[in-house]
């Protein structure tokens, strides 16, 4: 049985292992394992985990048995705390289907109680995850040609729904 909980410093390791794990099993076959890797080591490095685990303004969760991370998710606020950006929400393939990625996805959004919005990025091509998220309210608000860190030249849906307090 996983719990979700806040994450620490102490968990660096394990989000960066679910993190390549998750990128490896869901994306080589649309970048190719070259590309993943080179993502991995950019995006997934320990130097970006620290920084996103110590961000003020964000939130990053882990789902734990107390044997392992099944999954982890990280979101961070706007300025004016209106909206969410869901950067991370990646579930180990083996522990898919477990409803680790809707308690991390439920639990991202009580963290923020005064946002209003919640969006994310997806790629086109990962059905199941635009499922995931279409079967939580999420909705197709625009595309970008460069998803995540800066001119990735990665596609990606934008997503997004409104939140009620």
């Amino acid at each position: 049985m996983f719990f979700v909980r806040s994450a620490s410093s102490r968990d660096n390791a394990a989000i960066r292992e679910v993190l390549a794990e998750t990128w490896r099993a869901t994306y080589a076959q649309f970048y190719g394992a070259d590309k993943v890797e080179q993502i991995i080591a950019d995006w997934h490095s320990e130097a970006a985990v620290t920084a996103a685990l110590s961000r003020p303004d964000g939130e990053y969760l882990v789902a734990d048995d107390g044997k392992m991370i099944g999954g982890v998710a990280f979101a961070s606020k706007s300025a004016d705390g209106k909206m969410i950006t869901l950067h991370q929400l990646y579930v180990r393939p083996e522990c898919q289907g477990l409803g680790i990625g809707r308690d991390l996805f439920a639990e991202i959004e009580s963290c923020f109680p005064d946002a209003q919005k919640l969006t994310l990025e997806v790629d086109p091509g990962n059905e199941p995850a635009i499922g995931f998220y279409q079967a939580h309210g999420m909705a197709e608000a625009g595309r970008t040609e460069n998803c995540g860190k800066g001119q990735s030249g990665i596609p990606a849906l934008i997503l997004e729904k409104m939140i009620t307090g």
